[in-house]
């Protein structure tokens, strides 16, 4: 075989491997439904973790209240109070709460997971974080879920001792 025919033959198996690269990456893609699907196997578990987390503050401040949080906005939970304050005979309302939800699916194939909290009527943080689907780790979410209600029981203790 000449050179000539062994460049072709080369030529031919790239093409070949080439294909079959592309085959198996396609193989290997999800699909819409399993977007879906793998969306609202984390959304569950996440919103457990965030209901488990958030369901804790009250035994350490009472007077906090749970709130489930599911629909248009995501699904999670939220806590929040209500004072009522009384300074040189007017009436003034501080309101704390920690909300955090995972937003619903969207066709952009991502996991977005969102907090918002406020105390004594200031937002003190907003955070948002997401991973691409295919890429997102449960473990990853819950050790931010923890992270952040963790961070809003120690900024509420302070502002309130």
């Amino acid at each position: 075989m000449n050179f000539e025919d062994r460049l072709k033959a080369a030529v031919v198996r790239g093409h070949k491997r080439s294909d079959s690269v592309a085959r198996e990456a396609a193989a290997r893609a999800l699909t819409e439904e399993d977007f879906r699907r793998l969306h609202g196997q984390l959304r569950l578990a996440l919103a457990e973790q965030i209901e488990s987390c958030l369901d804790r503050l009250p035994n350490y401040f009472p007077g906090f209240q749970y709130e489930t949080i599911f629909g248009e906005r995501g699904w999670g939970g939220a806590c929040w109070r209500e004072d009522l304050r009384l300074e040189r005979g007017v009436r003034n309302n501080a309101y704390s709460r920690l909300e955090i939800t995972v937003r619903p699916y969207s066709s952009l194939h991502v996991l977005d997971l969102a907090a918002k909290g406020t105390i004594r009527n200031k937002e003190i943080f907003n955070r948002n974080y997401f991973e691409p689907l295919a890429d997102a780790e449960q473990d990853k979410f819950g050790q931010l879920i923890e992270a952040w209600v963790l961070e809003y029981a120690e900024l509420y203790a302070a502002r309130t001792a």
